[in-house]
């Protein structure tokens, strides 16, 4: 890919409704001032004239003071954008350490009607009568109404007329009442509106409303044909399924019991009640029990969320655990998580103790169940898959109130927690994974989703799994469609987190200010790929960008600069190695490569064979010297030496496939990837990165047993997704490739298609292997380390997944621009948020 066009990095790209981030200020022409491994002694080579300017040269890209002119600067209102992340983090902050969760006109409304103990005349909760008094809209309606979009939803509609019973039913507020049924009466249409998102329930709630306000005397003002249309949709909605008498539709009809009244068999409802005494965490449903049914551990409920919320309650309690995952969840969705580590790690303790103890607020709801699940794996905590185990065919999620109302948040949530498996024997998240795609596949098909903001995410999920993208790929495709105004709907609509703008808000300017950085590191390191001549040699592909790229998709935190500026160098110097040993080096040339590396600081006593070795080799020791002298530094040990040994690792195995191929050898499956994972070329690349991470890594942890196989892990991964994309072109060049040794060994018995599915399996297995090492909680490689192996497999998986998008120039161009040049475009209510 042409890397030239760097320079041209402060445009702004506009698109037709939505807002554009400019991502940084004006670069112009500048380049750091700054070489990538910092201020370097020269070292002293005796050699040939030639060759000791061109290592001079070389070393004198990368030293400071050497790349021209100042940086350019930031936006001068810097301080203050400062301040503004730094208040941003506390809300946030604020709102992680303890939920908020609003309060629910309907459910207060439902809570309001419930009578005092041996007094039917009198309400138990005379402050929730109040509260409704005191929170009717100007337009005479209840409920949450979207700050971005003002139309009336069925939601208000269900509040307002809940209210409108709670006060009817005490006889108070007649004013409130005529105002509140004249509302409904002019919003009417929108009850008998398909197209109109509804609470869950709806079509059994509002028209056992309508039918209780009308017994109540209500004038209610509405034609009785409207009237007798509304109380059909309960009908049909009581009628439909009527011959399944699954759990889920039990679960179902005891949910939405307040809109059924005398119609219930309250003693199947109270078959539900959980240990909290509540009917599913629902206060309504909880209190239109106790309007039917005396029951103390009901009413402890109640009381108890009046103790704790005051004359309000919410729509849903507890939903802690949710609410507080799921904040998590967006948290590292956009990137920036890592402000707020000690917070997170406080609530995965929570919710892991709540998981042990198998809690009924993460075991009964199969959303929050597979979130915590996903999480708590994901950040390293040891959870089994085996509670997922009533979900592990269809039929168990059909059977549950989520699966018979085939909610497609759950059905999302159950499919991404599938995909974090460590072990080839976890067959219950294979299960799952298999059924939850097919149906979120079914509901794509139907366009049930088309409307909503959950299209995009489920076809995300379904065609990348998480394993197959770049982490900051994924942060600008979260952070531009993020939904300030997101809420779930359950009965009534939620907003669970009061800090969406503020989080917005952060995500934009840190991906941002990142961008500032990528910049100008891809600048100065376009500079050191002309000055090294590694752009002259003919036969050398030219990855820089696609190498900068996956640095900086996962390594993209802007003070680990020294990590990806190492990686994408390195990443350059074994792609130019790769093909000098397959297209563009002689023999000869390359056993001078493999014997001028072996000497290392003694190679002067021998000649180059060619040009290109020189270029070759002087870009490798120079950079491994500069490399090594920082890493040095930075671990306060000689680290050099193990530098220079993964580069020889790498030629030695080069040098054993050239025999191969130069005496037409054609070794075992065995043989072959004993030496094909290390001449994937990742061991130059992601070994010495592990030194600039932060933690400390001594000799030990290089030579333990851990260490090898996360590095074997990895590049096996690596190595067989390339094969099963490349094995056409390289059986082409007479070279040996995995999937034509499996054709080759099998006597015929298998064909290509056959072998690129057993490889297929081989390929799962070593990535579920490798999670599993990497999320081990007891371990000789520290965790920051065991992620950078991860991260390099996620890397594998983003290029050679479904295509061999390493050799196009073009096929990934799209993502470079994305993490390191466009600016964001903010999508949808996000639009009209100000978030500088």
């Amino acid at each position: 890919m042409d890397v030239g066009g760097v320079g041209s990095i402060a445009k702004v790209v506009k698109l037709t409704g939505s807002l554009t981030v400019n991502a940084c200020c004006h670069l112009g022409g500048h380049r750091l001032t700054s070489s990538p491994f910092g201020t370097m002694p020269t070292q002293l080579i005796r050699a040939s004239r030639p060759r000791v300017d061109r290592v001079a040269q070389v070393q004198k890209t990368l030293e400071v003071g050497e790349c021209a002119t100042k940086p350019a600067k930031r936006v001068s209102h810097s301080s203050g954008m400062q301040h503004k992340k730094g208040e941003e983090t506390r809300l946030i902050r604020k709102q992680l350490q303890g939920v908020e969760l609003p309060p629910s006109y309907y459910d207060t409304a439902w809570v309001a009607m419930v009578a005092l103990q041996g007094s039917p005349h009198v309400p138990r909760f005379p402050q929730c009568v109040e509260w409704i008094l005191q929170h009717q809209e100007e337009d005479g309606s209840w409920g949450r109404r979207d700050q971005f979009d003002s139309s009336v939803s069925k939601d208000v509609l269900s509040s307002t007329l809940a209210c409108v019973l709670a006060l009817g039913r005490w006889n108070v507020g007649r004013e409130h009442i005529m105002r509140g049924l004249h509302f409904i009466g002019r919003n009417l249409s929108i009850v008998m509106d398909d197209q109109i998102v509804a609470p869950i329930g709806f079509n059994i709630t509002f028209p056992g409303m309508l039918s209780s306000a009308i017994e109540m005397g209500l004038e209610v003002p509405i034609l009785q044909t409207d009237i007798d249309r509304i109380l059909r949709l309960q009908e049909m909605e009581l009628t439909r399924d009527t011959g399944i008498s699954s759990y889920g539709r039990k679960a179902y009809l005891a949910y939405v019991t307040e809109g059924l009244g005398n119609k219930q068999d309250w003693s199947e409802v109270m078959k539900f009640q959980r240990k909290n005494g509540s009917l599913f965490n629902s206060p309504s449903a909880t209190a239109a029990a106790l309007l039917h049914n005396h029951d103390t551990k009901a009413l402890q409920y109640i009381d108890f969320l009046i103790d704790k919320f005051g004359s309000a309650v919410p729509t849903a309690y507890p939903k802690n655990i949710h609410s507080q995952l799921s904040m998590v969840d967006v948290l590292e969705n956009m990137g920036i998580s890592r402000h707020f580590t000690g917070e997170i790690k406080c609530i995965l303790d929570m919710t892991y103790s709540c998981w042990l103890r198998r809690d009924e607020e993460i075991i009964l709801d199969a959303t929050t169940c597979a979130i915590a699940f996903r999480i708590l794996r994901m950040n390293g905590y040891n959870v089994s898959s085996d509670e997922l185990s009533h979900v592990a065919e269809a039929s168990g999620f059909h059977n549950s109130l989520e699966g018979y109302l085939n909610d497609t948040r759950s059905l999302l949530e159950l499919h991404k927690a599938s995909k974090v498996s460590i072990s080839e024997d976890e067959f219950i998240l294979d299960s799952i994974g298999s059924w939850s795609g097919c149906l979120l596949k079914e509901q794509l098909r139907s366009g049930a989703l088309q409307r909503t903001p959950l299209f995009r995410e489920v076809e995300h999920a379904l065609n990348c799994p998480f394993y197959t993208t770049l982490d900051r790929l994924d942060h600008r495709r979260n952070i531009e469609n993020f939904d300030v105004t997101r809420h779930q709907m359950l009965k009534t609509s939620y907003l669970s987190c009061h800090t969406n703008q503020d989080i917005l808000a952060l995500g934009v300017r840190d991906f941002s200010s990142s961008q500032f950085t990528y910049q100008q590191e891809l600048q100065h390191l376009d500079s050191w790929v002309k000055e090294s001549r590694l752009d002259q040699l003919p036969f050398a592909r030219q990855k820089l960008a696609y190498f900068y790229l996956s640095a900086a998709g996962t390594i993209f935190p802007p003070e680990l600069s020294d990590a990806r500026i190492l990686w994408a160098i390195n990443g350059v110097l074994t792609t130019v190695v790769d093909d000098f040993f397959d297209v563009g080096g002689s023999k000869e040339e390359l056993e001078n490569l493999v014997t001028l590396v072996e000497m290392w600081d003694e190679h002067h006593k021998i000649e180059f064979y060619s040009e290109q070795v020189e270029i070759v080799f002087s870009a490798i020791y120079t950079s491994v010297n500069q490399l090594g002298a920082k890493a040095s530094a930075v671990q306060e040990r000689n680290i050099t030496k193990h530098l220079v040994e993964t580069w020889l690792d790498l030629l030695r195995s080069m040098m054993t496939e050239v025999e191969w191929r130069v005496s037409k050898y054609v070794p075992t499956a065995e043989e072959y990837m004993k030496n094909a994972f290390m001449t994937f070329g990742l061991g130059p690349i992601v070994l010495p990165a592990l030194y600039f991470v932060g933690p400390k890594i001594s000799e030990s942890v290089v030579r333990d047993p851990e260490y090898n196989e996360l590095f074997r892990l990895m590049s096996t991964c690596g190595r067989l997704l390339n094969d099963a994309q490349t094995y056409e072109r390289e059986d082409s060049e007479g070279k040996v490739n995995s999937v034509s040794l499996l054709v080759l060994h099998s006597g015929g018995s298998m064909s290509i298609e056959e072998a690129r599915r057993e490889m297929q399996k081989s390929i799962d297995t070593c990535r579920r292997d490798l999670l599993r090492l990497v999320l081990k909680e007891e371990s000789a490689v520290p965790k920051p380390c065991k992620e950078l192996f991860w991260k390099m497999c996620k890397v594998c998986h983003f290029f050679y997944f479904q295509s061999d998008g390493f050799s196009s120039s073009e096929e990934k161009a799209g993502e470079v621009d994305a993490v390191i040049n466009e600016p964001l475009q903010l999508k949808g209510s996000s639009a009209h948020v100000s978030v500088w």
